[in-house]
């Protein structure tokens, strides 16, 4: 037996890649906090939640150790509970299509950070896991909100959602664009398609990057030239550093532009950037690097930042701060996004079943009226030249008729005729 069998044979085992999530959430733990502890980057972590990988060696014992779940407390003989009221604990992620994930914080100055619902306490999250509670009422709990009164509906969750990303969202895609109307229309068309795919938006990881590469996706389409109302860019900023930067933005190829907002101005990390612009991890460092090369041009300040690290807090700010001075439009409210979105989804239902129907209709009259055999068409008449003259024996005149009866009554002299005989 090798080595590698020996070490694999003797590592702790690890639960589900669900409830790793789970149980890390319930020792209120970030993906960060977990990165730092094992000694990996967060990308790695958020694999080994959604299964992709599973640690090895001595950092899945350190991972198994960290999230492990706490041991159970001795209940207390004698002194009864207090009358006050625990906080609810953090909601793991839902299995079920329509309940509410916990909705992340967007990581980026240019959107605004969504108030925090205070985490349980490990103490009293162990308790709470000591209860002994149904899986219906488990399953309630999981899927209830802060107040812990009732579970979220979809319509409610998507709300949620729509009032804390859509927003900083439209900043977002104004300084992908320049366009401010584009922008508005971009955001609002990447919700209508996540309230019509709301069962898988509801399970993402990232529901508020789902609808960011949406949103991303449409504003950046080649085939917004062709409209009148958003073949120019708007007017850009008047004070002169916000301008430069502006110019230096618009300049950039739409990837490179992509790659630098979501980088320097959400604040992902380059994997994930690499991953959301279906690129490599080099190819999005070159153009990460090539971009900053082009704006620290327009902007001196950034070429005389000491390190990469500054450079990128630097261009963050400025980014953070473009995006806020613009007077960029406000998004429809949630409720007439998803309206538009159901009306939109039940227009394409009709205009389908309308079309599949006409289709049915001119098959069944074409069979109907069509023949069953084939008649070959009847020419038209037309003048025939070159055919000779009509042979064969003539009519007889009156003198050739009279020729003929003078030769049959006066017989011809000569041998006589051989006339047959019948035996």
């Amino acid at each position: 037996m090798t080595r590698s069998t020996t070490d694999e044979a003797a590592a702790p085992s690890l639960p589900s890649p669900k409830e790793r999530r789970r149980l890390r959430e319930a020792k209120s733990l970030s993906e960060d906090q977990v990165a730092a502890a094992v000694g990996v980057t967060r990308a790695t972590v958020r694999s080994w939640e959604t299964g992709r990988t599973s640690p090895r060696g001595r950092k899945r014992a350190l991972y198994a150790k960290l999230i492990a779940p706490e041991p159970e407390a001795p209940p207390a003989p004698t002194a009864p509970p207090a009358p006050t009221t625990a906080p609810a604990p953090a909601a793991p992620a839902p299995a079920d299509p329509t309940a509410v994930p916990a909705v992340p914080a967007v990581p980026v100055a240019i959107v605004e950070a969504a108030p925090e619902t205070p985490a349980a306490p490990p103490a009293e999250a162990a308790d709470a896991e000591t209860e002994t509670e149904t899986d219906a009422e488990a399953e309630a709990q999981a899927r209830t909100g802060a107040t812990g009164e009732r579970p979220f509906s979809p319509a409610e969750a998507f709300d949620e959602l729509y009032t804390r990303t859509a927003p900083g969202l439209v900043r977002q895609t104004y300084l992908l664009t320049g366009r401010r109307a584009l922008a508005r229309e971009s955001v609002e068309r990447a919700f209508e398609l996540a309230w019509q795919r709301w069962p898988e938006v509801a399970v993402d990881r990232d529901p508020a990057g789902w609808v960011r590469a949406a949103a991303y996706e449409y504003a950046m389409s080649p085939w917004h030239r062709l409209r009148r109302t958003h073949r120019h860019a708007d007017a850009p900023p008047t004070e002169p550093g916000k301008r430069a930067l502006f110019d230096a933005l618009l300049d950039l190829p739409p990837a490179y532009r992509r790659t630098l907002l979501l980088y320097d101005g959400v604040g992902l990390d380059l994997p994930e950037t690499a991953a959301e612009t279906e690129a490599s991890t080099p190819a999005a460092a070159g153009r990460l690097m090539t971009a900053r090369a082009a704006v620290a041009e327009r902007l001196p300040e950034l070429t005389a930042a000491a390190s990469p690290a500054e450079q990128s807090a630097l261009l963050h700010d400025r980014l953070g701060g473009l995006a806020r001075a613009e007077h960029v439009p406000v998004p429809q409210p949630a409720r007439a996004v998803r309206t538009g979105s159901e009306n939109k989804a039940r227009l394409w239902t009709r205009a389908a079943v309308a079309g599949v129907a006409l289709l049915i209709a001119v098959t069944g009259l074409t069979l109907h009226t069509a023949p069953t055999h084939y008649e070959p068409p009847i020419s038209p008449a037309e003048r025939v030249g070159g055919v000779p003259p009509r042979g064969g024996p003539q009519k007889l005149t009156a003198q050739d008729l009279k020729l003929q009866k003078s030769l049959s009554e006066q017989p011809a002299h000569g041998p006589e005729r051989l006339v047959p005989r019948i035996p």
